[in-house]
């Protein structure tokens, strides 16, 4: 009996320190859990050509180009050879052809069920669609294109000067439509660099730090209206396109947003920034917290980010190309409708086209509305 008890009260003891320790165990992960909550990172990466992106964005890609002066085509006055020209993707002599053959860019191809928000920071753009509808843009401009039901279109980059370098820089964002109005009718926006909101924010050391808001509110300051189709359209998906250049030193406070938002944040140029009391490098994405306010402070010069925001759409996302629906048989529907359409043809001269080397910038839309920056 005595050796049963020993070995009934051993037993015991180990099974109540098994207990005691999960008990510890459980507690430590909880508090661990609590203060990641409260960290105000939630992943960083390093970004490549394309970036990561939280639903309700599908896409985010980055261009930058030094292209050389330009020919008599709009072309670049310089020898192509070697280059796999239709699929030039590779960086060479600075630059890319991209599906450009004689003028960088991207020839006529279709889209259907997402929107196209093309942020152009230096250099210009050429549009043109299967509606009829054209523009020239960049240099601060933005265009928002909701493709909904169908639409072919042309991005091209025409290099104008043929006495000095054409440098391109543009962000091209893909935002997601919800089911509803994925058949929408096509349209696209423009907002000119001059009616886009900006904001300059002092620091007490007197530092800029200057925001702009092409999405969403930062503070009191509005955007422009998003296309009443868009995800963006109303306030209470919050979402949010913030371009932000910061002066060494300066300091800002990107203002909190509802939990379940999803909030990015990339870190395109200069060499550090401190989120948070974090140090981050040079060409990281770093996923935040939108549920706080978070403190962005530029440890060197030219620090410049992006940050796209929004409540997430929820919905299943069937992507093949260009066509972004819910199923795969609305992506099925999606080829057979533009091999049956072409979702309305192309009324222009050729794919890669361009406008007259003298235009500037312009919208002209499928109304025959024309539109020029004021």
């Amino acid at each position: 009996m005595e050796i049963k008890r020993r070995n009934f009260l051993t037993r015991l003891g180990l099974g109540l320190g098994a207990v005691v320790t999960a008990s510890f165990e459980s507690a430590t992960d909880s508090i661990k859990k609590k203060m990641e909550a409260f960290e105000p990172i939630i992943e960083i990466k390093p970004m490549g050509f394309q970036w990561d992106t939280l639903d309700p964005f599908l896409f985010c890609v980055h261009h930058e180009d030094y292209f050389p002066k330009g020919n008599d085509q709009m072309g670049p006055a310089a020898s192509l050879a070697g280059r796999s020209l239709g699929d030039d993707f590779i960086i060479k002599d600075g630059y890319r052809m991209y599906h450009g053959k004689k003028v960088p860019g991207f020839p006529g191809h279709p889209h259907r069920g997402f929107e196209t928000v093309t942020v152009v920071r230096k250099g210009l753009v050429d549009h043109a669609d299967s509606m009829g509808a054209a523009g020239r843009y960049g240099n601060g401009d933005v265009q928002w294109m909701t493709a909904g039901s169908g639409v072919q279109h042309s991005e091209m980059f025409p290099l104008l000067s043929k006495e000095k370098d054409n440098p391109l820089e543009l962000f091209q964002i893909w935002l997601n439509l919800p089911s509803r109005n994925k058949m929408s009718k096509p349209h696209f926006s423009m907002f000119w660099s001059e009616k886009i909101p900006k904001l300059s924010i002092k620091s007490q050391n007197k530092k800029l730090a200057h925001i702009e808001i092409i999405a969403g509110n930062f503070g009191k300051t509005q955007s422009l209206n998003p296309p009443p189709n868009s995800w963006a359209f109303d306030p209470k998906n919050e979402v949010a396109i913030w371009n932000v250049i910061m002066e060494e030193g300066s300091t800002i406070t990107l203002p909190k947003a509802s939990v379940g938002v999803n909030r990015m944040l990339y870190f395109y140029e200069g060499d550090n920034i401190n989120i948070g009391g974090t140090k981050v490098a040079s060409y990281k994405s770093v996923r935040l917290r939108a549920e706080r306010d978070i403190e962005v402070m530029a440890t060197s010069e030219n620090c410049k980010f992006l940050i796209l925001q929004g409540r997430p759409i929820g919905e299943p996302v069937m992507q093949y190309g260009p066509f972004v629906m819910n199923t795969k048989q609305e992506i099925q529907q999606a080829f057979d409708d533009y091999h049956r359409t072409q979702y309305g043809g192309w009324p222009w001269p050729r794919y890669d086209q361009v406008h007259d080397r003298g235009k500037g910038r312009f919208a002209k839309f499928a109304d025959g509305r024309v539109e020029k920056p004021v």
